[in-house]
């Protein structure tokens, strides 16, 4: 592929001939027979930008799932109406997600037994950590005798008893090129290795293009009513022990706090993470930088929910939510996520949620997070294996890149993903608008 008057963040214009790496590159250059042309015509041409945590098969399946968070249903009768009038997949389940409380209140299964039809119905919460089912649905599983139908989405004793369902891996990966996406890690904690290898398959035989990188074994979520130092203590060294880091799910003070102390106990690896840090208490700032551990977060949950964080989290600690310049300030070495599908998927929303912090309604919240435009798109140019060194576009570096229709100036000025025009990875072609 040669890519003609491709214009670099840097200000400089250049043809890029790319393959499996970017081979050459010079102010005009010549297209050689066997060349495919595509004329940016001064549009910005970057790294492909990779998502450091998403849910691959929970993305997949939320396409064709009921929705019923708090911009879909506004009260109990709304929940009613839309589980009414959903349809059971094959598997006979009515499957619904993204549920808050902010709904229709805590539920429970004999709370979603008066709001559901009389079929298997199973819903997720918002955080994507916890499923309620109803009575139908947790006699399916085994579970008849199930005292309130709340069950984690990690424990497999129940969710292996379920019919997996062929979810449209292929379709997600178009939108992720879309977006301009050429890498993703699967932040998914419960994968077991055939879980991990059928996927790579999938990914070996084009149905994901990205480049594709697990957390898991290696990813740990913490329930602050089950919150144990010795225990994940002794799973972090054995981590270590093996030579393999740990990505520790984070979205309490309480949770981060206990990450910390475990991992001051037991000495850090060079690739640990904390995913989230939804919560950061000001003295936690200097204990991060001190153990070099690296920051996944998502400031798109500002954009998408921090209406509800404005009414739910006391002032005083509204500084303390998803917080980024600080960090950076702090010395934490940070990179972006968009947690999809618990998050909205789409990269450049949570760019301009970096930016300019503003809630549904238009309040900021955190002001004193902001950062630049450009930083907030280099945390989006890192790697699987070194999220937080931001890529450049050179020769020896992969072909994964992203082709806009705007300059550089104008991309920085509104972080729009619709001006992606172009996605390639390792030098072909998979998106096109």
């Amino acid at each position: 592929m040669l890519i003609q008057r491709a214009a670099l963040l840097d200000g400089r214009v250049v043809d890029i001939r790319v393959g499996a790496q970017i081979t050459e590159m010079a102010p005009r250059l010549t297209p050689n027979p066997d060349d495919r042309v595509l004329d940016a015509a001064g549009g910005a041409v970057i790294p492909g930008l990779h998502d450091h945590h998403v849910h691959v098969h929970s993305a997949a399946a939320a396409t064709d799932s009921v929705r019923v968070g708090t911009a879909e249903v506004s009260d109990r009768d709304g929940l009613a109406r839309v589980l009414a009038g959903a349809e059971p997949g094959e598997d006979g389940w009515i499957r619904a997600v993204g549920y808050h409380e902010a709904v229709a209140g805590p539920l429970d299964r004999d709370r979603l037994d008066t709001l559901a039809p009389p079929v298997p119905v199973r819903i997720q919460h918002r955080s994507g950590i916890l499923w309620t089912l109803n009575s139908k649905g947790l006699a399916a599983v085994g579970l008849a005798d199930h005292p309130d139908g709340r069950l984690r989405s990690a424990d497999r004793t129940w969710s292996d008893a379920l019919q997996r369902r062929d979810t449209a891996i292929d379709d997600l990966s178009n939108r992720l090129s879309a977006f301009g996406i050429t890498g993703i890690t699967d932040a998914t904690p419960d994968l077991d290795i055939g879980d991990i290898v059928k996927l790579d398959e999938v990914h070996r035989h084009g149905g994901m293009r990205q480049r594709l990188h697990h957390l898991a074994p290696g990813k740990r979520i913490l329930h602050d009513d089950s919150l144990n130092l010795d225990e994940l203590t002794d799973w972090v060294a054995r981590r270590h022990r093996d030579g393999a880091p740990v990505a520790v799910h984070c979205v309490t003070a309480a949770q981060l706090v206990i990450t910390i102390a475990a991992l001051r106990a037991t000495g850090g690896h060079p690739d640990d993470r904390i995913e989230h840090a939804a919560v950061v208490p000001d003295d936690c700032l200097g204990d991060l930088a001190d153990l070099g551990v690296t920051v996944v977060t998502q400031p798109n949950f500002v954009a998408e929910r921090g209406d509800q964080y404005l009414t739910d989290v006391p002032v005083d600690e509204h500084h303390q939510l998803w917080r980024l310049a600080s960090l950076l300030d702090a010395g934490v070495p940070v990179a972006l996520s968009t947690d999809m599908p618990f998050g909205d998927g789409d990269p450049w929303a949570a760019m301009r949620a970096a930016v300019h912090r503003r809630t549904p309604s238009g309040a900021v919240l955190g002001e004193a997070e902001r950062v630049s435009a450009r930083t907030a798109l280099e945390l989006f140019l890192g790697t699987a294996a070194a999220p937080t060194a931001p890529r450049s576009v050179a020769p020896g570096q992969p072909g994964d890149l992203c082709v806009l229709g705007v300059p550089p100036a104008e991309l920085l000025n509104d972080l729009d993903g619709g001006a992606v025009v172009a996605t390639l990875i390792e030098g072909e072609l998979t998106y096109r608008r």
